[in-house]
């Protein structure tokens, strides 16, 4: 399947969300499932008191990243800005935190969000994460949560994210890996294209993409039972990874 088919079939799933058109039956059903597979994933009680979240990721890139007050930090594919909020209270009014997703209708949403509850330090860009609408070396903290594994180029995202890192600057992903092989027909299957399997890797294919862009890089967490939880026994896991811009 072309990349532009992969990022369309991943667009309209997207847009589909944050315009709140899911199978669920109910608003309170939304949230609670929503809350369940939040908590699953590694958040407390205390953030889910925060706005944006759709049940979303894969993991808490917010609990294993270094964020500290001051810092400009970067979410690749923030949906309606759950992580930028939570984001947002660690860097304080000194920092800025900037949400870039290329959905419009999540953009749209998380914005609203942001205005609604008060978020002054909080800015969102339509964008791709192959080519961020961030200039160079402006970015002290980069997050991404289960959205690399979507990209067609993940290559290029983490060369883009090397550009736009300070030197010295560190990201913080919580991502699917393979840890064996899909068949054709998972591949091609739209659901699993935008269910963050299709379009994944395998593990030490991810790790080497990560090293090519120029970071070194260190496991922090490895989630094997989300398979089980998640994604119906496919042989895959969540891992965490901090990666360091060497220069």
């Amino acid at each position: 399947m072309k990349s532009e088919e992969i990022k369309n079939i991943v667009k309209e799933s997207y847009s589909k969300i944050a315009k709140n058109e899911s199978s669920c039956c109910t608003c309170s059903c939304k949230k609670n499932e929503q809350e369940k597979i939040a908590k699953m994933i590694g958040y407390s009680n205390e953030e889910l008191k925060t706005p944006g979240n759709l049940g979303l990721g894969c993991g808490n890139p917010i609990a294993i990243s270094k964020i500290k007050e001051g810092d400009v930090v970067l979410d690749l594919g923030s949906g309606a800005g759950f992580d930028c909020f939570l984001a947002s209270k660690k860097v304080g009014k000194l920092g800025k935190v900037i949400g870039v997703d290329m959905t419009p209708e999540m953009i749209e949403r998380a914005k609203s969000n942001a205005k609604k509850h008060s978020f002054s330090n909080v800015e969102f860009k339509l964008g791709h994460i192959e080519d961020l609408p961030i200039e160079d070396e402006t970015i002290d903290i980069i997050i991404s949560n289960c959205v690399i594994n979507l990209s067609p180029d993940k290559l290029k995202v983490f060369k883009e994210a090397y550009r736009v890192l300070k030197k010295q600057g560190k990201m913080y992903v919580s991502d699917i890996v393979l840890l064996g092989d899909l068949t054709n027909e998972q591949k091609n299957n739209p659901d699993l294209i935008a269910g963050c399997v299709a379009g994944a890797v395998k593990k030490d294919d991810y790790l080497s993409l990560i090293k090519k862009a120029g970071f070194k890089h260190n496991i922090l967490n490895e989630d094997k039972e989300i398979s089980k939880k998640q994604y119906q026994g496919i042989n895959l896991e969540s891992i965490k990874i901090e990666a360091i811009k060497n220069q």
